[in-house]
């Protein structure tokens, strides 16, 4: 069943600032917005379904031009929250002598200070086809208190809940507590979106097989492994289906996970969530273009299609 009666996909994560070296040297460096729950906000809008985004920012200057840019890209910013002291959080990215990127310094003044749950208002969970949500500000005890009542209000609301885990460990204070932290939500999950490698991470396992045998016992509906070059394992009640991706010359695989995420939920959004497993396939193989296009431009935000790209796509 379509869910484009909703007049959204909501998406809830930090607003987050890359500042991105200009050349090899890493002295000089030029401010971009980031963060993969920001990405997949924007990338929803770009490629023509509507997207709101719950996050705080505050009142300097840096905040301003986050909400500016989320603003820009066609997001709804009407339940996120404004709080003076918020100081948005950041990372300075190098590039080393093979142009890649390398993300060295964190930035991070008031982690503590996160959308609370009594901040959430039911009005932006009734409106929403789709929650999505990632483990990036669940290390955070506020974050993760907000993120489980998030959950709570989508699951009672009607809305499909999507989970993209965008492990980062070493924002953690244990590997232990991470995998236990995120698994906890997998149970409530619609879509859940992993990397192979988070896979592994989070089963303790070697093969997709073997974390997928896992992940089994937790029943969750659709389970979508990406695996980069070779497209994505797409698993619906238990059937795994692998889903192949036409080869491309990355340039950039920065953002061709959101790209993909964002072509997922677009698809759940106005056609509904995949029953059988040819509803699937045309799901999953869709999110794997855009990835693959946005493999093939530099950066994240800035390489994520647009409706322009991908409307050949729709016609299809």
């Amino acid at each position: 069943m379509s869910q484009s009666d909703k007049d959204f996909i909501l998406v809830y994560g930090d607003a987050f600032v890359d500042y991105i070296a200009n050349d090899q040297t890493n002295t000089s460096f030029t401010k971009y917005l980031g963060g993969a729950t920001i990405n997949v906000a924007a990338g929803i809008s770009r490629i023509g379904a509507p997207s709101a985004l719950i996050t705080i920012t505050g009142d300097d200057e840096t905040s301003q031009f986050c909400r500016e840019e989320i603003l820009n890209e066609g997001v709804n910013l009407d339940y996120a929250i404004y709080d003076p002291s918020k100081r948005v959080s950041g990372v300075y990215v190098h590039l080393n002598e093979n142009c890649e990127r390398e993300f060295k310094d964190y930035i991070d003044e008031t982690p503590a200070l996160q959308v609370s749950p009594v901040q959430l208002q039911e009005a932006a969970f009734k409106r929403a086809s789709i929650f999505n949500v990632c483990s990036g500000t669940m290390f955070e005890p506020t974050a993760l208190a907000t993120t489980r009542a998030a959950v709570d209000m989508a699951k009672d609301k009607g809305a499909i809940l999507a989970i993209d885990a965008n492990i980062r460990p070493l924002r953690w204070n244990s590997e232990q507590q991470c995998r236990e932290t995120i698994a906890s939500f997998f149970e409530d999950a619609d879509i859940l979106k992993l990397t192979d490698e988070e896979l592994f991470f989070l089963t303790e396992t070697d093969t997709i097989e073997d974390g997928l045998a896992k992940l089994d016992e937790l029943l969750v509906p659709i389970v979508l492994i990406t695996v980069g070059a070779d497209g994505a394992y797409a698993v619906l009640n238990g059937e795994i289906i692998h889903v192949t991706v036409d080869p491309i010359v990355p340039v950039d695989t920065t953002g061709a996970g959101d790209a993909f995420m964002a072509g997922v939920l677009r698809y759940v959004h106005f056609n509904g969530l995949p029953t059988v497993v040819e509803e699937l396939i045309k799901c999953v193989s869709f999110g794997n273009k855009l990835g693959a296009m946005a493999a093939t431009k530099p950066g994240a935000l800035t390489a994520l299609p647009s409706f322009e790209d991908i409307k050949h796509l729709i016609e299809e």
